[in-house]
């Protein structure tokens, strides 16, 4: 995924060779061909071909359009997995997006959208992409079977702004989202008791909203999950959540278990700190590496290892090489928890340029 949208961005020429080659089932996947189905929507004049076989792809960009679409996800992969592609592609298209995305809205494989609206939109902003970027659920659809439905707006935008983030910073409230479809809606109050009992012992601002969904805007299969995202005292989020399995035989938590899972996983998303949730690393990282040429700086936690293969493809086709600087945290500037060492990401931006949106 991470090569096709910097081929798109960069109008290189890429080829993907023994795709799965000694699987049983070789090539692409289904929900692989939707997301190229994707990319030829958002774009104008793409080339995709696919050998027979589908184990070799070469994928040809043409330029970022943009526009109003829709789109089916393939219910392989939850939305999110698709929308990924769009908050990294959408600023740089001709015309501001309006993406209709139906299929599979929350699943525990994939983020979810309601942990992207919470993390990967107050990045897009911080790096100057404002007015009229907006993510709406229509409706929610849980996995197997999906049924949701979401609308994505992005703004276009000529350059983006140089981002320094580097003051480590206290975490002053929690909020949060229980959502329920086709279940009981006292699922979503015991979602969560069982997730207060624990951040509560952390911070005293934490409040949860709940959405029960049902008739139609809840989807085609039973499903219930949480998710959470903490606020710094400056405004950046770290996020956590947790949901249901896509198979009802493979779901042994009930919902206690569950709401204590996803506050478990936002303690420790805090605790390895830094100010741009793991989630949202790699969009963090590529709008550094597009930015203005100057000096970028941001300070995060743990890295992912998608994160750093994606750093990888930014040098293979940008040219942007990233320093890494470990900074080891004083506990009394954060309260008095001695929480892991962070990463500062220093990097200078190329200074890419949306060529299609007009001077003003």
């Amino acid at each position: 995924m991470g090569r096709l949208v910097l081929a798109t961005l960069s109008g290189k020429k890429v080829k993907i060779r023994r795709i799965r080659s000694k699987d049983e089932s070789p090539g692409l996947h289904e929900f692989e061909a939707s997301l190229l189905r994707l990319l030829d929507k958002i774009t104008n004049g793409t080339t995709i071909a696919i050998s027979v076989s589908g184990t070799t792809l070469v994928y040809e960009p043409g330029i970022l359009q943009g526009g109003a679409f829709e789109h089916d996800c393939n219910n392989e992969r939850a939305i999110g997995y698709y929308l990924e592609i769009l908050l990294c592609l959408a600023p740089f298209c001709k015309q501001p997006v309006k993406a209709t995305l139906k299929g599979v809205t929350n699943d525990n494989a994939d983020p979810s959208v309601d942990l992207l609206k919470e993390t990967s939109l107050p990045v897009m902003r911080q790096f100057g992409i404002l007015n009229g970027l907006e993510l709406k659920i229509v409706k929610r659809g849980a996995a197997p079977d999906g049924g949701g439905e979401i609308i994505f707006q992005s703004p276009v935008c000529r350059k983006l702004n140089c981002a320094q983030f580097m003051q480590l910073e206290k975490i002053k409230r929690v909020r949060g989202m229980a959502y329920a479809t086709r279940v009981s809606p006292q699922i979503t109050n015991r979602l969560v008791d069982s997730s207060r009992a624990i951040l509560n012992s952390f911070v005293p601002d934490v409040y949860i909203y709940t959405d029960h969904r049902k008739g139609v805007q809840s989807g085609n299969s039973p499903g219930f999950g949480l998710c959470l995202y903490a606020e710094t005292t400056s405004g950046h989020i770290l996020s956590a959540e947790a949901s249901t399995a896509r198979s009802m035989s493979d779901m042994p938590l009930v919902p206690e278990d569950l709401g204590r899972l996803a506050a478990n996983r936002l303690m420790e998303e805090i605790h390895q700190g830094g100010l741009v949730s793991s989630s949202s690393q790699y969009l963090a990282a590529l709008f550094m590496a597009l930015g203005d040429q100057n000096v970028g700086k941001i300070v995060m936690g743990s890295l992912t290892p998608y994160t750093i293969q994606f750093m990888r493809h930014l040098r293979d086709f940008f040219g942007v090489m990233f320093k890494f600087d470990i900074i080891t945290p004083d506990p009394d500037e954060l309260g008095g928890r001695q929480g892991a060492s962070k990463v500062l990401l220093t990097c200078v931006g190329v200074g890419f340029s949306n060529i299609s949106k007009t001077i003003r």
